[in-house]
């Protein structure tokens, strides 16, 4: 992790330090007060100090991606994995810069968790995380959960869906080498592109169901936007920030000429073609017939990224 908020860290290391003394404590559905409010704080969601629904499933979701036993229920288990990820937070990183409207920072994962032989690479996927506005917290997620080499060589961050931080907003880091790869695709009809493409993950909570995530975490109402048409479902949706927009284009440029990938093959084709429509799932992109820039969305019926939203698209045919 990088950046968390000093108060944040001093906080959350406090209600982990007076639950260690209180040893025998539990945190469940229907426990209230600071203690229970520091836990919220600590999973980025919703302070009320009441463990209610929305605190049970927060907890499970970090149960399950952490390999944890996922009963929603915070014990000496989940404990101590939070206080472990809490308290190293200090990473050094670097920055570069491809050209001077550009800037990258390098927050590389350990060689164990990406394949360190690199390919050439002919296909760019566009993610987003389904999660919160930190890139950095993203990655070092992706650093201690033990599903394997999975991940993208970049992730953009964003703004809180809380409305209380944007230093993230825009900031591009870079957690790949360039030509390795991690596994980011899941079940497509093309082994050749899990080995030879570049995945971008967008912080992006995805749709929204009454002004809340997934999490039922409520979204500032300036970063809610709602489509013209429903896609896969959904009219409401956590906006792409325009930093994300404005950084994402000159990082698709950068990659096209970096790793002399055709962008305009693909997403950008069919949107001329077809408008938001390009956004929904694609056989011949799932078959990996057509290289060029995809979204994950384009090669699998299951997932939700990207979205089409307008200035996302603006971009896209700008480019």
């Amino acid at each position: 992790m990088k950046k968390l908020n000093s108060v944040t860290i001093s906080k959350a290391l406090a209600f982990l330090g007076e639950l260690t003394r209180e040893f025998i404590m539990i945190l469940t559905t229907g426990s209230k007060g600071p203690l229970v409010k520091e836990l919220q704080q600590a999973l980025e969601i919703e302070t009320s100090g009441i463990f209610d629904q929305a605190t049970e499933k927060a907890v499970k979701i970090y149960q399950q991606e952490n390999e944890l036993l996922v009963d929603g229920i915070v014990g000496p288990q989940t404990l101590e994995h939070i206080h472990q990820s809490m308290a190293t937070t200090d990473v050094t990183e670097t920055i570069y810069s491809p050209y001077p409207e550009l800037q990258i920072h390098k927050h590389f994962l350990p060689p164990d968790q990406y394949v360190t032989q690199p390919t050439d690479k002919d296909f760019l996927f566009l993610h987003h995380t389904a999660g919160w506005h930190n890139p950095y917290k993203t990655i070092d997620g992706w650093a201690k959960d033990q599903r394997g080499k999975i991940a993208t060589e970049f992730v953009l961050g964003g703004k809180s869906v809380r409305g209380d931080n944007e230093s993230y907003d825009g900031e591009l880091v870079q957690c790949i080498p360039n030509g390795c790869y991690g596994w980011h695709l899941g079940k497509t009809g093309s082994s050749y592109m899990h080995k030879h493409s570049i995945g971008v993950e967008l912080c992006n909570f995805s749709y929204a169901v009454d002004g809340k995530t997934y999490v039922k975490t409520p979204i500032e109402s300036s970063q809610i936007i709602s489509l013209p048409q429903a896609f896969k479902g959904y009219k409401t949706w956590h906006a792409y920030s325009d930093k994300q927009i404005e950084a994402l284009k000159k990082l698709i440029l950068w990659i096209a000429q970096r790793d002399s990938i055709d962008i305009h093959q693909g997403l950008i084709t069919q949107i001329k073609k077809q408008g938001a429509k390009a956004f929904e799932f694609n056989p011949d992109a799932y078959a990996g017939k057509i290289k060029g820039m995809w979204t994950h969305g384009n090669v699998r019926k299951d997932k939700f990224d990207l979205f089409p939203q307008a200035e996302l698209i603006d971009m896209l045919v700008s480019l």
